[in-house]
C-alpha cells in the first residue's frame, strides 16, 4: 500500500484529525453577517518579512483616501501597530481584559482601540514564551471582540495581521472558519518566506476542499531586489503580485524611525495607493500550492542544494563502532 494512496489508514487518520481540530468548539467564534460593504482581509507572512510595515502604510493610505479602516494585530509580539503609533506600544486586548477582570470591570472600546491618521487599530496580544498557546490567545481575543460588538462596527476594511509560520489552529482561524473573505500574502525573494506563503496556500486549498470559501487575493513582494523568485512563485501557484516594494535604503530608514510612507505627501505614496486599489478589487483565488521540489525549483540549485541526491542510510551506518554482526534467524532451505 502506497503512502500516496488516499485510502492509506495513516492519511485517513491525519485528515480526520485536521477535520476534528477545525470543528473544535473552542474554534467556534460566534459570527454574524458583517456590514455588507466590509472586506475582512487576513494578511499572512513569515515573521519579520515586513507585514507590519506593509499594513501600517496600506491602512494609512486607505484612510487618507476616505476609507474607514480597522487594523487588528494578531501576532503575539503585538507589534503590528507600532509603526502606526510612532513606536508606542498599544495595550493588548488580552492583557487589558485580564487586568479589568481582576478589578471587576468591563473592557471598553477606548481601553483597547486607538486611532491615528483615520486608522483605527488594536492588538489582540498573546502569552509570553512558554506560558501558553498563541493560537488559543487569538481565539480568546476574537471572542472578546465579539462581545465588544465586532460585527456591528461600520468599516470598509478590516485588516488582520497573522503570522504564517505558526501552524496551530488559532492562527488559521480566518481560513478555517471563513472569517475573512480573502487572504493576502507578504513575501520576499527568499526561500523561507516563500515556503511560508506556500504553506498558507496549502491551508487555503485544504479548507476549500472541505467547503470553505476563503481565497488568496495575491502576493505583496517586500524588499524586492529584482531577482524574481517571488514573482515566479506567484505565477506558479496562480495568484497575482499586488505590489512590489523595493529593497530601498530610504524605506528601511523610515521604517526603522517609525515614519509613515503610505501617504500622498510621501514619494512612496503612489506605490501604496496602487496597492490599496489592488487589495480592494482583487478576488480571492484558489491557489495551486507547490510541493517541496517545485518550491526549490524556483531558485538556483547552487543556492538551495537542489542537486543533492538522497543517500539511504544502512543499519551498519547507524550502529557505527558498536556494530556487531548478528547471526540471522532466517531459515534457509537447501535447494531441492
Amino acid at each position: 500500500m502506497s503512502l500516496d494512496d488516499p485510502n492509506t489508514p495513516n492519511l485517513r487518520d491525519y485528515d480526520a484529525k485536521l477535520r476534528d481540530e477545525a470543528a473544535e468548539p473552542s474554534l467556534e467564534v460566534p459570527q454574524s453577517e458583517p456590514t455588507k460593504h466590509t472586506q475582512i482581509i487576513a494578511i499572512y507572512g513569515k515573521g519579520g518579512i515586513g507585514k507590519s510595515f506593509t499594513l501600517a502604510n496600506l491602512s494609512h493610505m486607505m484612510a487618507e483616501e476616505g476609507k474607514r479602516v480597522l487594523l487588528i494585530g494578531c501576532d503575539p509580539k503585538s507589534d503590528t501597530t507600532s509603526l502606526l503609533f510612532g513606536g508606542k506600544a498599544c495595550p493588548t486586548i488580552i492583557e487589558t481584559s485580564t487586568r479589568k477582570k481582576l478589578a471587576g470591570e468591563e473592557v471598553k472600546i477606548g481601553d483597547v482601540c486607538f486611532k491615528r491618521g483615520g486608522v483605527f487599530a488594536m492588538e489582540l496580544g498573546g502569552p509570553e514564551v512558554g506560558r501558553g498557546c498563541g493560537g488559543r490567545g487569538i481565539i480568546h481575543g476574537f471572542e472578546l471582540l465579539e462581545k465588544l460588538g465586532f460585527h456591528d462596527w461600520d468599516f470598509d476594511y478590516v485588516l488582520l495581521d497573522f503570522l504564517g509560520d505558526v501552524v496551530c489552529g488559532g492562527f488559521g482561524l480566518p481560513i478555517a472558519r471563513d472569517m475573512a473573505q480573502k487572504v493576502i500574502l507578504v513575501g520576499s525573494n527568499d526561500l523561507q518566506s516563500l515556503y511560508v506563503a506556500n504553506n498558507v496556500c496549502s491551508a487555503v486549498e485544504y479548507f476549500r476542499k472541505m467547503g470553505g470559501n476563503v481565497g488568496v487575493a495575491g502576493l505583496v513582494v517586500n524588499k524586492d531586489d529584482g531577482s524574481g523568485e517571488a514573482h515566479a512563485f506567484a505565477e506558479a501557484v496562480g495568484i497575482p503580485v499586488l505590489a512590489a516594494i523595493p529593497a530601498d535604503d530610504d524605506l528601511r530608514k523610515k521604517s526603522a524611525n517609525y515614519q509613515i510612507v503610505g501617504s500622498r505627501a510621501s514619494p512612496w505614496g503612489g506605490l501604496f495607493a496602487g496597492l490599496a486599489e489592488a487589495v480592494g478589487v482583487a478576488p480571492g483565488l484558489r491557489p495551486a500550492p507547490l510541493d517541496q521540489d517545485g518550491l526549490l525549483g524556483l531558485f538556483d540549485s547552487k543556492d538551495t542544494g537542489g542537486d543533492v541526491v538522497l543517500e539511504p542510510a544502512s543499519d551498519a551506518d547507524m550502529r557505527g563502532k558498536k556494530g556487531v554482526a548478528k547471526a540471522s534467524l532466517e531459515v534457509i532451505y537447501d535447494e531441492v
